[in-house]
């Protein structure tokens, strides 16, 4: 199935979700989508009211398992914004024609998002060619599917030998461990359960050696943004005091079981997660790695992958018009 029709078919069952409707409905607060086991400051501003107390109005937040799940939610108007939504899910809801925008550079990472290998195949980076013919759950138009398209290309793995399977982390490791598929890719803490049954072919630092980068963003739909840019701007400013005060280590002790009660993990995995994540300032997001240009041709790439592995049937010819720094540069002025 193309990630195209998989999109708009999954906005339906995401109208569904408990919870979901905007509070912008009755016209005060705003609706935002997150992922639960992917800890992150933002949660210890959310748990304490900050953003409430910030925008003058009560923010509904709703859990996702997938960024494709968070475009479709944002496209039926169930969602306002999204907080980490993977680039790749942006990117196939961007190239399909809906109008996206990325706010700001919610968290880089490399070593919480990989595709494990079941340990009973022993099979590493020396021998991914056996890879060909395996049956591999991946969950669709996300980060770690560009992941793995990217590593099988390095590896020389013709995908279309493979058997893929649409699914989410968490069910992805629940297959691996059951035996039920030979791979399974992910993150948080399904990518955590998958490493329990096998294997990475690539560790993080070896996957941005190749280029292959991990970073998720915070997203709205444009004429969200349009009509709300004061709220947004202060939605992101509030989000960076959050990580700023996470980088001060003095602040971590008393942050820490906030953010893992909220992210519905225990503290030691959420150290140990947070300990991969990296916050870049709103200066270091809007220099020339990220937002001022890094992330627009790190997209147009993602994109040509998707397409060259049929995943979806065109790419945009650029991508800068998906970027809005605006809520950004006036947040950095707050």
């Amino acid at each position: 199935m193309k990630l195209t029709t998989k999109l708009m078919s999954a906005a339906a069952s995401v109208a569904m979700l408990t919870g979901a409707t905007g509070a912008m409905a009755d016209g005060h607060g705003l609706t935002v989508g997150y992922f639960l086991e992917w800890p992150m400051p933002f949660e210890y501003a959310k748990v304490n009211g900050t953003y409430d107390e910030a925008l003058g109005a009560p923010v509904t937040w709703v859990s996702f398992d997938t960024g494709t799940a968070m475009s479709a939610a944002m496209a039926s108007g169930d969602v306002d914004i999204s907080v980490s939504q993977g680039v790749p899910p942006f990117v196939v809801a961007a190239s399909a024609g809906q109008d996206l925008q990325i706010l700001d550079v919610a968290v880089s990472y490399s070593d919480n998002d990989n595709c494990v290998v079941s340990s009973g195949l022993e099979i590493d980076k020396d021998s991914a060619g056996e890879l060909a013919g395996k049956k591999v759950a991946v969950p669709l138009g996300t980060a770690a599917h560009y992941g793995f398209l990217s590593q099988m290309n390095h590896f020389g793995v013709d995908v279309a030998s493979m058997s893929v399977v649409d699914m989410a982390p968490a069910e992805g490791a629940a297959a691996l461990a059951q035996g039920d598929v030979d791979m399974a890719c992910g993150w948080g803490g399904g990518l955590r359960r998958m490493l329990e049954s096998g294997n990475v072919l690539l560790t993080g630092a070896e996957k941005e050696a190749l280029g292959i980068l991990v970073f998720d963003v915070t997203s709205a739909p444009a004429a969200y943004v349009a009509e709300n840019a004061e709220m947004v701007a202060k939605f992101l400013k509030v989000t960076a005091d959050a990580n700023a005060m996470w980088a001060d280590e003095a602040n971590q002790a008393k942050m820490l079981p906030v953010i893992a009660k909220d992210a519905g993990m225990d503290e030691d995995a959420t150290k140990s997660t947070l300990a991969g994540f990296s916050f870049p300032s709103i200066d270091e997001q809007l220099g020339e790695k990220w937002l001022g240009g890094g992330a627009q041709s790190f997209m147009k790439g993602v994109a040509d992958v998707f397409v060259g592995a049929k995943s979806i049937d065109a790419a945009l010819d650029s991508y800068s018009a998906t970027v809005n720094t605006g809520p950004l540069e006036a947040a950095s002025k707050m």
